[in-house]
């Protein structure tokens, strides 16, 4: 599947938006993307007693049942969730759980085939809607990057690069970095397992996501953009000569967030005038150039404790997900705490996972069906795994994503 990123509209000045729009996006900005409308607020269940059924589900499951719950789901899901966190901490939670028989993920794909991977044989993941997936992972399919370690092996850099895959990729994905002798890395731990595949040979595959393995590279281990090339799927050779593989030391995927790939220094310049003493609070899956303009950049769980710490009446502006970031200003009232962007979009795929699929899988259950079952084969599962301890074994690692 190609993603196609919307660009910044251009031509003449955009004229003020007023703060309210802004606000976790009461309103729509007509100076966006063409075509593009953007509603700040998610529409209710189509039936309110579905709240109530899904009570009654999760209580005839009782311990026999875990809901995992990523920090990017709808408000109305993430009531019912036993356990919310980033993917890997949910997948080491189900782990955790022996005797949960039935893991329903409120995430995306990947997310439900890591935990399938670390559970045990007898527990079986749920995902309650099966289109909730990830376009990142998707930039990167087993196919192409077989193909791409052929476009190394043939410029003569195969045996010297160490691949290192983003927690968001698939397990097919993360199967081949096992195989390879690469590690997975989250948004925490990445500058540790960068050092530990450098120091293994001197070049680094990373997949899928560029901007998290450029911020990595440049911010935190002092290489230089120039040490970093862009590989592109989509074009012969993935768009580089062989030299251009042989003197690069950061070999980048070309793929990207959907959510935090949409903000823009534009966006930073934008809130800062707007908000006075506002502190610009990023991911580092958001642009070199954004994370370069920002106050702070953290995993998905820094920014929730950096609010979380903050001094009442501070202003915070927020690159990352809109649920998330709409929680965190409904968690902290004392504080303000506005999304980053002038036009606000939920995570598309995140949001597939709504109440009316989650009651269904939770009935489904009661009524002794399984659905949406996400399984992993053995081959897959044993080099994904690897791939998966290798990263938990680095020293001082750090494995929160």
């Amino acid at each position: 599947m190609t993603i196609t990123t919307p660009s910044t509209a251009a031509g003449g000045q955009r004229r003020p938006t007023p703060i309210s729009l802004m606000l976790l996006g009461r309103g729509t900005d007509p100076f966006t993307e063409r075509g593009v409308e953007c509603p700040g607020d998610l529409p209710a269940a189509a039936d309110p007693a579905l709240a109530d059924r899904a009570k009654a589900a999760k209580a005839a499951l009782g311990d026999e049942l875990l809901v995992l719950g990523h920090h990017y789901q709808r408000d109305e899901v993430i009531q019912f969730a036993d356990v919310t966190g980033d993917s890997f901490k949910l997948a080491q939670q189900a782990a955790g759980r022996p005797e949960s028989p039935y893991i329903v993920f409120c995430g995306v794909h990947f997310m439900a085939e890591s935990a399938d991977i670390l559970t045990a044989d007898h527990q079986q993941v749920i995902l309650p809607d099966l289109a909730a997936g990830c376009s990142m992972a998707d930039m990167a399919t087993f196919d192409q990057v077989e193909d791409c370690w052929e476009v190394l092996q043939d410029a003569g850099v195969a045996d010297s690069t160490i691949p290192v895959s983003y927690m968001n990729s698939s397990a097919d994905i993360k199967a081949f970095t096992g195989k390879h002798n690469g590690t997975i890395c989250t948004s925490s731990n990445a500058k540790r397992a960068l050092e530990w595949a450098l120091e293994q040979g001197g070049k680094v595959l990373f997949l899928p996501d560029q901007h998290l393995g450029r911020n990595t590279a440049v911010r935190e281990l002092g290489l230089s953009l120039d040490d970093c090339v862009l590989y592109d799927p989509h074009k012969p050779g993935g768009g580089l000569t062989a030299d251009q593989l042989r003197a690069a030391t950061m070999i980048l995927w070309r793929g990207h967030c959907s959510v935090h790939g949409r903000f823009t220094l534009d966006s930073v310049h934008d809130v800062r005038a707007r908000i006075p003493d506002v502190n610009v609070l990023v991911h580092p899956e958001c642009r070199h150039e954004v994370v370069s303009s920002a106050d702070y950049i953290g995993s998905t769980e820094y920014i929730i404790q950096t609010i979380a710490a903050a001094p009442s009446g501070s202003a915070w502006a927020v690159g990352t997900e809109l649920n998330l970031v709409q929680r965190l200003a409904n968690r902290h009232p004392d504080k303000t705490v506005v999304f980053l962007d002038r036009s606000v979009c939920y995570c598309s795929t995140m949001n597939r996972i709504d109440l009316p699929h989650l009651v269904w899988a939770l009935e489904a259950l009661v009524d002794g069906t399984v659905v949406n079952r996400i399984t992993v084969d053995d081959q897959t599962r044993h080099y994904a795994k690897a791939a998966l301890d290798r990263m938990l074994s680095l020293p001082g690692i750090v494995a929160k994503d």
